[in-house]
């Protein structure tokens, strides 16, 4: 961002509390946080300068998206910049699991020497179903085809085929299809623990599971039962109900000490090129709505492309979504004879947003106006 000229930037290491929080925010216009920064209305409703956050991170579960919404403040995040580096993972662990890699490397650890072939198969020619065709489906779906395996999915929504791979218009079908199953939904009501104990039973005899989307997708206790009866052959579990806050907290799990699961930190789109694309994508999206007031993207807000606004000035105008208020907001400038080069606008569930750009330098009356406008949540003046 110093490149953009942003140069008053403070870096803060680890997360903060709701108190430490409110009490960091005073003066800061623009955020960038990670997944376990808890960006409550509290904080939000404290934090009266703020114009906008950005999450560097895929989720926004971290931040209170309506009460950020309410008060005029966008929140942006990277959703697709880790979809290679968890396709690539999950690929990684669909071998393994074939291959039985997780039980022999813990036998080996012990001392024990498991040289058989029992139970070590190739992926080609077995069935991937992958539950949530999404980028990150999708994309392991040709990685994982491209190696030789047949490819199904489930998907709530209808997705076309990438390559050879075939739709299914159940759950069920792909459970009892594949070989593997992955898993890589969003984390909804309906997902919660849509994988539990009738789920399991229903999967093939011996076949292996990947959860690398949500913690509370899978049943935990279920899958440990499954596993423990040899039913599920393996496991690579990256996302857990209940994770450690830091380093320094321990793990906790039911699935700890069991041979044949892969268990990961939540890292599944923790590499340098993912981290990298993350901050520039985030980065970039809150310069843009700093200097240009476009929201592309804009997770709970409108979300207008604007051009550049060289030789104008542009006037940002978040208001309540009523009816009747965009005719106020032209009447303002008619009263200061005022005359509009360019208007935008957009509206997203309760809230407006309107881009005017203007030729005229003198705004401060024009400003006091536009305030004054009952509907009116806040402004914003870009030279």
């Amino acid at each position: 961002m110093s490149a953009q000229g942003y140069e008053n930037v403070e870096t803060l290491t680890g997360s903060l509390s709701e108190a430490e929080l409110i009490e960091a925010l005073q003066d800061v216009q623009f955020l960038g946080i990670r997944s376990r920064s808890p960006i409550t209305e509290n904080v939000i409703n404290s934090a009266g300068k703020l114009a906008a956050i950005g999450c560097f991170c895929i989720g926004t579960n971290q931040v209170d998206l309506h009460a950020a919404q309410r008060v005029g403040v966008p929140v942006f995040n990277a959703p697709y910049s880790n979809t290679r580096s968890v396709a690539e993972l999950a690929l990684a662990e669909i071998i393994l699991l074939m291959r039985g890699i997780p039980a022999r490397n813990a036998a080996a650890h012990r001392g024990d020497w498991h040289k058989s072939a029992s139970g070590a198969r190739e992926i080609r020619g077995k069935t991937l179903g992958i539950v949530g065709y999404g980028h990150i489906g999708s994309q392991l779906s040709t990685l994982a085809e491209s190696l030789g395996m047949s490819v199904i999915y489930y998907d709530i929504e209808h997705k076309l085929p990438l390559g050879n791979a075939k739709s299914r218009v159940s759950l069920r079908q792909v459970l009892t299809e594949a070989h593997v199953v992955s898993l890589h939904v969003p984390e909804t009501p309906e997902t919660s623990n849509m994988i539990g104990a009738n789920e399991l039973a229903t999967m093939r005899e011996g076949s292996y599971l990947i959860n690398a989307s949500r913690g509370n997708v899978v049943d935990i206790q279920a899958l440990r039962a499954a596993l423990d009866s040899s039913h599920i052959g393996g496991a690579a579990i990256d996302v857990f109900p209940a994770e450690p806050k830091g380093a320094g907290e321990e793990f906790l799990s039911p699935l700890r000490g069991v041979d044949n699961v892969l268990l990961t930190p939540h890292i599944g789109g923790s590499t340098v090129e993912a981290q990298g694309n993350i901050a520039a994508e985030v980065a970039g999206k809150l310069i843009k709505y700093s200097d240009n007031g476009s929201t592309l993207s804009a997770v709970n807000f409108p979300q207008v492309v604007l051009p550049d606004h060289e030789g104008v000035r542009r006037i940002l105008h978040i208001h309540r979504n009523e009816p009747g208020v965009l005719q106020q907001i032209n009447q303002v400038f008619s009263d200061h004879d005022i005359n509009i080069a360019a208007q935008y606008l957009q509206t997203h569930e309760s809230i407006g947003y309107v881009v005017m750009d203007i030729e005229s330098a003198h705004v401060s009356d024009l400003f006091d106006s536009l305030r004054e406008i009952d509907s009116t949540i806040r402004c914003r003046v870009l030279h």
